[in-house]
């Protein structure tokens, strides 16, 4: 491990010695240059930036805004002398949907006072209202989008001019919203109420009859009145009762095609009749208990039984009806002489009967007639020819099936004909130039400086990397020359130089090694020889 770092150690030393003195300059330059930029960096981006939430807002106000934020633990700042509140920057836009969403202020406005701050000093008027109104609607629609179902909005303000004299009354600003929602999503009345709230107060003077909103496809979000709270109680509390109705069917309608042809390929419009009379009756009946035989219970009874036989006028008196036998329960026969029988018999019972108390009261939102217009956009939009008949007979199966079931069967003289609903369907097959379009922005989650960091951090290891590869290539080459400089060539003095009679010894021994008989036969021969 000792020589490990020692070795390392030395070739660390060993690089640095070799450089020269600029390249030492420009390296410890430029990791001083990479540690300030990190440093930076993380002041930057542990600082809290404050920004206004709301301004113009009354003591009492700014001290429950306070008090919430302080519940939700998301630190905030008290400004202008009681009447601004601050927040971060990057919990401004969720706040202040989450306040709309509670009624929060009842007071003052959403702050646009950074356009001031960064206006040019040769900016006109007009110029920064321009640039204001530009960046209030952007604001807005950006606030809306973070509404849970909402995906793109687009928003109009229009801003009433000042008046020349001080006593003018103010006008009122208006806005329009269209809404790009995600398919089949239905919103709740608190969620447009807090919708509407947001809007009215992110533009001064701005009450919620001047805003219109509606989705991408042309439904209205309107909001409720809550003055009235008795249905059916005046014109304006019926009207929105039959466009609640109108649109729930319309809904109903442009969710089932727009998921079979399209959701931009649909438009639907309801209209109905409603009726709104509403009887309340009550109901006294009396019902035998047996109702085959036509009786009820008996739970009291009396009998009279008279019977007088001798002379004289019987007890009461002789029957005064015309015919003695029409005298019901009376018998009475005449004898010879003023004599005669007499009898009487009387029965009373009383019955029980079944006595039923009805209180009725008819609804009065009956819907009476209805009609359902819609507008189908062909697959290629210029050749209507393009949708087969079989799809319009589709839909116009289905349009026929919700007007059969909604329309009210009790105040039909006779049964609904297929020809009569038809009458009430309307199918139109044609292009749509109309359509809104949303432009699909990717919004990035990092901040611009963010960027500038990384690509200055980017910069200065590509250079560093570049000097240190470009230092190793230098410092080979020069190791490679020194070494082709110090390598001489030294011949071995164990070579010996080759002769014939070196290498025929070679062969006689390697001979006698691997034939030792023909070795042996041809040293005979030699010896022979001589």
């Amino acid at each position: 491990m000792k020589e490990a770092f020692l070795k390392l150690k030395n070739r660390i030393t060993g690089f640095w010695g070799s450089r020269s003195k600029k390249q030492k300059l420009l390296m410890i330059g430029s990791s001083i240059l990479a540690v300030t930029v990190i440093v930076v960096a993380s002041i930057l981006a542990s600082q809290t930036k404050m920004v206004p939430l709301y301004s113009n807002l009354s003591p009492s106000e700014t001290g429950s805004i306070k008090e919430n934020l302080d519940g939700r633990g998301i630190p905030s700042e008290i400004a202008d002398g009681g009447k601004a509140i601050m927040v971060p920057e990057e919990s401004v836009d969720t706040l202040k949907v989450e306040l709309a969403a509670e009624g929060i202020p009842k007071s003052g406005s959403i702050d646009y006072s950074f356009f001031s701050q960064n206006a040019g000093i040769g900016m006109t008027e007009n110029e920064f209202n321009v640039m204001k109104l530009e960046a209030m609607q952007t604001e807005m629609a950006d606030l809306i989008k973070g509404i849970d179902g909402v995906e793109e909005a687009k928003v109009m303000v229009t801003l009433p001019e000042k008046g020349v004299f001080v006593s003018d009354t103010p006008e009122e600003a208006s806005a329009s919203i269209v809404l790009n929602t995600k398919p089949g999503y239905q919103f709740e009345d608190a969620q447009i109420k807090s919708l509407y709230h947001l809007v009215s107060k992110s533009v001064p003077n701005l009450p919620t009859d001047n805003i219109v909103i509606m989705n991408q496809n042309f439904e209205y979000y309107d909001l409720k009145n809550e003055n009235n709270s008795e249905p059916g109680a005046s014109f304006a509390t019926q009207h929105e009762i039959k466009k609640e109705i109108e649109r729930d069917l319309q809904r109903q309608v442009q969710n089932m095609l727009g998921t079979l042809m399209g959701r931009d390929k649909v438009v639907v419009s309801v209209t109905a009749d409603v009726d709104f009379t509403q009887e309340n009756r009550e109901e006294n009946l009396v019902a035998p208990v047996d109702e085959e035989n036509m009786e009820g219970i008996a739970i009291s009874a009396q009998r009279i039984n008279e019977t007088y036989t001798g002379t004289g006028t019987p007890p009461g008196g002789a029957p005064q009806a015309e015919d003695p036998a029409d005298a019901q329960g009376y018998t009475y026969q005449a004898g010879e002489n003023g004599t005669g029988d007499y009898e009487r018999v009387e029965e009373t019972i009383n019955n029980e009967v079944n006595r039923i108390k009805k209180q009725i009261v008819e609804s009065p939102y009956q819907v009476k007639d209805l009609g359902i217009q819609v507008m189908v956009e062909p697959p290629k939009p210029n050749d209507p020819a393009s949708l087969p008949q079989e799809s319009i007979d589709d839909i116009t199966k289905v349009l026929n099936t919700i007007v059969r079931t909604t329309i009210n069967k009790d105040d039909a003289a006779q049964a609904l004909t297929d020809e009569d609903i038809n009458q009430k369907i309307a199918v139109s097959v044609q292009p749509f130039n109309g359509k809104v379009k949303f432009d699909q922005q990717q919004e990035t989650g990092l901040p611009l400086w963010a960027y500038i960091v990384g690509g200055v951090l980017l910069v200065a290891i590509i250079v560093l990397i570049f000097l240190f590869i470009r230092s190793k290539r230098r410092d080979d080459y020069e190791e490679e020359i020194i070494e082709e400089q110090e390598v001489l060539e030294v011949p071995d003095l164990n070579d010996e130089q080759e002769t014939e009679s070196s290498l025929k010894r070679k062969q006689l021994e390697k001979l006698a090694k691997e034939k030792p008989e023909e070795f042996a036969k041809l040293l005979r021969s030699w010896i022979a020889e001589d």
